[in-house]
């Protein structure tokens, strides 16, 4: 059940990334991340509302600590494609997410069976593969769109991987943090991390004096983005508090492939031979994960 859950987490996150890709073409990325996670928050009290649970504070520190992560993964990430080249920093960005929980969940004492190892050691490659883009390419496995074209002359030095890292960094942490909250504390944790990371967001555009308007078009598609990404939030948190965080972890961040998919079916963008092989080792991963 657990792997099945972040599965389905990781089909929401990358439909949720596909959405805010699209939004970004139309308006600075900053803007529609301030106002995803905006409506983010809207749905995540509705949720914990509805669903109920009983908090502690320590599960709001938790929660609150890793939308701070996941708000500064977020703009190490805008940076790192917007002065370097995307297919460097999406699958470095990508595979540093998964890698961080795993090695913290067997760090703490987490022991997956064999077989589910295996797996995870099949998964970790198959997410940079499937998440790396051409130079050409106009996808976005992470949905930063048009965030990747903002700068024609791209650095290939240091600074940006580094971006890229910091990046992956925030973002397993934020999967780390999440895990960390208690099961009687319901979707609670996610109401403090989008507290914590729209008020992160909002401080980003006061300093860089970002309008906030929206054209009509980017409305839609930013509501929809901000709503799916929260709710994938919600099953990655119920699936983690069933399972290992080094398997549910690494699982949920398989979520480039259904964004790539997404890509594929509405835009009709091309794979390339990196992303096939990454879809074929990302489905022997999954299985293995499964049986172990």
């Amino acid at each position: 059940m657990p792997v099945a859950l972040a599965l389905l987490s990781a089909v929401v996150y990358g439909t949720a990334d596909f959405f805010g890709g699209l939004a970004t073409r139309r308006a600075p990325a900053p803007v529609i991340v301030f106002l995803s996670q905006g409506v983010g928050l809207a749905v995540a009290v509705v949720l914990a509302l509805v669903l109920g649970g009983d908090p502690t504070t320590t599960d709001l520190v938790w929660g609150a600590v890793g939308g701070l992560c996941g708000g500064t993964g977020l703009t190490f990430f805008y940076w790192g494609l917007a002065h370097g080249v995307m297919s460097r920093v999406a699958p470095t960005t990508a595979v540093t997410s998964a890698s961080v929980p795993v090695v913290v969940g067997l760090a703490t004492g987490e022991r997956p069976g064999i077989v589910a190892l295996a797996g995870i050691a099949l998964a970790v490659p198959a997410i940079g593969l499937v998440a790396h883009e051409r130079e050409d390419d106009r996808a976005d496995p992470t949905g930063a769109g048009a965030a990747a074209h903002l700068s024609d002359g791209r650095s290939r030095g240091v600074r940006p991987l580094l971006a890229a890292l910091a990046a992956g960094v925030g973002f397993g942490a934020f999967f780390i943090a999440l895990d960390r909250t208690g099961d009687d504390a319901g979707l609670w944790p996610l109401v403090a991390a989008r507290l914590a990371s729209t008020g992160l967001y909002a401080l980003v555009l006061v300093a860089r004096h970002e309008r906030r308007d929206l054209r009509a078009g980017a409305r839609p598609v930013t509501f929809v983005a901000g709503a799916l990404d929260m709710v994938a939030n919600g099953i990655y948190l119920v699936a983690t508090r069933e399972g290992l965080l080094a398997v549910v972890a690494v699982v949920a961040s398989l979520y480039p492939a259904s964004t790539v998919l997404l890509a594929r079916t509405v835009l009709h963008e091309r794979f390339h031979r990196d992303q096939l092989v990454g879809f074929a080792l990302a489905a022997a991963a999954v299985a293995l994960i499964a049986l172990g």
